[in-house]
This record gives C-alpha cells, structure tokens and sequence, in this order.
C-alpha cells in the first residue's frame, strides 16, 4: 500500500512538471496564464494520484502495462521541452537553442512536402503571418512530428522484442482497458480488432484533420495564430501527440486480441490432449 501510494504521489509531481515546462522555462509569463497552468496542473495532479492510488480502474489504460504509459510520457516531456527550448531561442540565443533551431529547421524542411501534415499545419496559419513566425511553427511541427515517429518505432521495438505485455506476466483486461467492456456482446477479438484498426485509421488522419478544423474554425470565427508561445506549444504537441497516442493504442489492443485468440486455440488444442 506504501509503495502504492509513494508511486502515485511521484507520478503526479511528474505530471505538475510536464504541465509547468513552458511557463518555467519561458520568459514574460502573465499572471492569468501561470494560474489557468497551475489549476490544470493541480487537476492532472489529482486525477494522475488517484488513478494510482487506487486498487480499482479508472480512466488510465494499460496502467499496469508498462512502459506503454512511460513510453508516452517521456515522448509528451520531450516533445513539451524541446519546443519551449525553440520558442527561447527568440529571448536567448544560447548554443542549445541554437542548435534546438538548427535541427527542427533542417528536419521540418525534410518532411515539409506537398500535402503533408507539417505542410497543411503550416497552411492553417492566416495569409499575413510574418515568415519568422512560419518557420518556427514548420520548425516546431518537424520537431514533435520527428518525436511522435520516434515514440512508435521504439513501442513496436518493444512490442517485437520483449514481447509486451506478456513479459509482464498476465494480462488484466477489467485493469488495463477500463473503457472496454468484454461483455457488451459480440466476440471479444472481434471488437478488439476493430477497435484497433479504428485507433490506427484516426491516428493517421488526425495529422491531417486537425488543421482543417482549425482552418475552417478560423474561417468562421477568430482565427488561430499561434502566435501566444504557450498556445503555440501545446497545439502543436496535441496535434502530433495525438495521433501517436492513438496509433500506439491500436498496436497495443491489436497486439491483446491476438493474446486472447492464442490462447483459445491452446486452450482448444488441450481439450483433445489425453491426459
């Protein structure tokens, strides 16, 4: 119970950190910005302590499957870190946000092709955007675009390699799946896969939609600028974050139902064995 709690607790500072980044790292933070962070801090604070604290499921999945949730976090810290680095770069130019810049910019620029995600994202900015505040958005797309890749390789890396999550032991659905219900109706695997497949399909296009539904917001209301750093940070972290997410979702229920599915066929096999 005291290792429970100690871990709950540290998760939870964890969470106040990744939420606090920008405002710590970047100059010139408002007042009413450091307390609309603090509050949204305090409430992941919250949810993330009691979610571990707790014996019973909550909303968390695959909470006791790691690293799936170690593998998202670090991504999400990364992803937060290296893009406050890029928008310092505007306050200090120091060796690290250079070289922060210099990279972002050369791999935006590799990956900033004709209907690409990064380019439709550069697009979603309004016609008089100045070409500094273009570039480091592109920069800032290729930065966390490059992240959320890196994150899905090396999940399927682990997923090939340690054989996740079997060489955690057994597998509980009712813990990790809180939002699955097994017996909702139809067959289990089924619905597992189709969930998976329905994650991958929405991770890929959300890269792409995500801009367009910015834009036409834009189109009918105030548009978007991201020229605030903090809106800038975490609209664009969302925006590859995301999909990373829901793509290592797919893996992970794809990668469950064919668990279950082995098993039924060993469980099958061992009927007909004669003792």
């Amino acid at each position: 119970m005291v290792s429970r709690l100690a871990g709950a607790l540290v998760r939870a500072i964890l969470m106040v950190l990744v939420i606090a980044i920008p405002s710590i790292m970047l100059p010139g933070v408002s007042a009413d910005t450091t307390q609309i962070v603090a509050l949204v801090a305090i409430f992941a604070a919250a949810l993330t302590f009691f979610e571990y604290a707790s014996i019973y499921p909550g909303l968390v999945e695959f909470r006791d499957a790691p690293p799936f949730n170690r593998i998202r976090y670090v991504s999400l810290l990364a992803t937060i870190t290296l893009l406050s680095v890029l928008i310092l770069a505007r306050y200090e130019a120091t060796t690290l946000t250079r070289f922060v810049q210099v990279l972002g910019g050369a791999v935006a620029e590799s990956i900033d092709l004709p209907y690409s995600p990064v380019r439709l994202l550069v697009l979603m900015l309004p016609a008089d955007a100045s070409a500094a505040h273009i570039a480091t958005v592109r920069t800032a797309a290729g930065i966390s675009y490059l992240i959320s890749l890196i994150t899905l390789g090396y999940f399927v890396i682990i997923l090939r390699t340690l054989g996740w999550p079997n060489a955690q032991g057994g597998f509980n659905v009712w813990v990790n799946l809180p939002t699955f219900d097994p017996t909702a109706g139809g067959d289990v695997v089924d619905r597992l896969r189709r969930d998976a497949r329905f994650n991958i399909v929405l991770g890929f296009l959300l890269p792409f939609l995500i801009p367009a539904v910015i834009k036409a917001i834009s189109s009918a209301f105030t548009p978007v600028t991201l020229e605030s750093p903090h809106t800038m940070i975490w609209t664009v972290t969302a925006w590859a974050f995301l999909p990373a997410s829901l793509f290592m979702r797919g893996i992970a229920m794809g990668r469950i139902a064919s668990m279950i599915e082995a098993k039924r066929r060993h469980s099958h096999v061992s009927d007909y064995i004669p003792a």
